[in-house]
């Protein structure tokens, strides 16, 4: 017997995932309009063409051991199976015919709205999906707030896989802000040295 939930998709290129991800997900599917949170790891952002990504097997990785067995918070490794570049659009669009007793939403911050209308069919993915908008620090997102855009109080949290790749690359201690078995994966396959 299948379920209706519904899910809340937050992509990203997770290079690498730290706390300040796994923080959100977890207040949006417990305390959100959603049922749970999947991760969805993204192998080629197209706003993001110089960004330097660890290979996609370790980002899936680390992913992995981050979210561990949560029951609220999943994976979702789906756009490393279609074409690149990934595009928002066909995801949902897979993910609903894979999965057609759940509702999806995607995930994104505030500080991501003004360039929405910049993505692939951006008017299908409102009209369609909607939107989850959660707040990011100098982007107010009560002013947006419509029939199909919903605004979560999520905690701001100002923490960035730059910050952590460079903090690495300089020979800081990042412990503390990842889960350890990140962290040490990290460590062991030498990433972002």
């Amino acid at each position: 017997m299948s379920e209706n939930k519904r899910i809340g998709i937050l992509g990203g290129s997770f290079n690498p995932v730290h706390n300040g991800h796994l923080m959100l997900a977890s207040y949006i599917s417990q305390f959100g309009p959603v049922d749970e949170v999947w991760l969805m790891l993204s192998p080629s952002n197209p706003f993001k063409v110089d960004c330097e990504k660890a290979p996609d097997m370790d980002r899936l990785q680390m992913l992995r051991l981050a979210v561990g067995d949560s029951g609220v918070v999943k994976v979702c490794d789906i756009e490393l199976t279609m074409p690149r570049p990934s595009y928002t659009i066909y995801t949902l669009d897979r993910l609903s015919q894979i999965y057609p007793d759940y509702t999806f939403i995607p995930i994104i911050g505030s500080d991501n709205l003004a360039g929405f209308s910049g993505w692939r069919r951006s008017d299908e993915i409102l009209e369609r999906y909607g939107l989850l908008v959660y707040p990011r620090k100098g982007h107010s997102a009560y002013s947006i707030a419509g029939p199909r855009i919903e605004v979560v109080d999520a905690p701001e949290i100002e923490l960035s896989s730059t910050f952590i790749r460079d903090a690495i690359a300089g020979g800081y201690d990042m412990n503390f802000f990842m889960p350890e078995s990140v962290y040490q994966y990290i460590k062991n396959k030498k990433l972002y040295i």
